[in-house]
């Protein structure tokens, strides 16, 4: 489990075939889960400021690969006792999305990011997404078009990824986890939820 803060912007060193070797300041142990892009992947092998992990074929077409070059975010998962900031991740990617458009408002960015029709459905304004690893908070959402809006503040700008995105790049999406148990816990109800409703339910927990 991880919390959608980036512990660092670590360098890649090579990816071939299905390994992925990162440079990084931070030492994890064979074995250990870590968030890359928020994939969560396992630490296969160590040697002096490298680590490798594995993705496997399905992960490569499920993820947008093209990311995992030069600096890529790096999450270690949670230990017990850890403060939990951000939201609850997963490191479970749904889907990949685009962003569609970019507007400078001065002091923040605003970043539309269109995904899957069928995922569409767990993403709720006011609610929790990750982007690449990254927890953020949705601004608005279009339903009927599959986008949503995001503001971005210069400082997560300047430190993660979302300096090097354009439009039409793409990236990794993993929706709230509480968004879709919600969903399917009511999926089988006569009676529609509005995402009022859902927010409202969400907001107990």
């Amino acid at each position: 489990m991880f919390t959608g803060l980036i512990r660092e912007m670590a360098k890649v060193d090579s990816f071939y075939n299905e390994t992925l070797t990162i440079k990084s300041t931070y030492r994890p142990k064979i074995g250990d889960s870590i968030a890359i892009n928020g994939a969560c992947l396992t630490v296969v092998s160590i040697s002096d400021s490298l680590f490798s992990v594995e993705l496997s074929p399905e992960s490569q077409n499920l993820l947008a690969i093209e990311n995992y070059k030069d600096e890529v975010h790096i999450e270690p998962a949670m230990m017990m006792g850890d403060r939990f900031e951000g939201h609850i991740v997963q490191g479970h990617v749904d889907c990949v999305g685009e962003i569609t458009s970019i507007i400078d408002n001065g002091n923040s960015t605003d970043f539309f990011v269109k995904i899957p029709k069928e995922y569409i459905k767990f993403v709720i304004p006011k609610g929790s997404i990750t982007i690449d690893g990254v927890s953020l908070t949705i601004n608005d959402v279009n339903k009927e078009k599959n986008y949503f809006r995001l503001t971005i503040i210069p400082h997560t700008i300047s430190n993660t990824l979302f300096k090097t995105y354009t439009t039409s790049s793409r990236v990794n999406v993993e929706t709230d986890m509480f968004a879709r148990y919600v969903f399917n816990m009511f999926n089988n109800k006569k009676d529609e939820l509005s995402w009022d409703d859902i927010d409202s339910i969400m907001s107990k927990y």
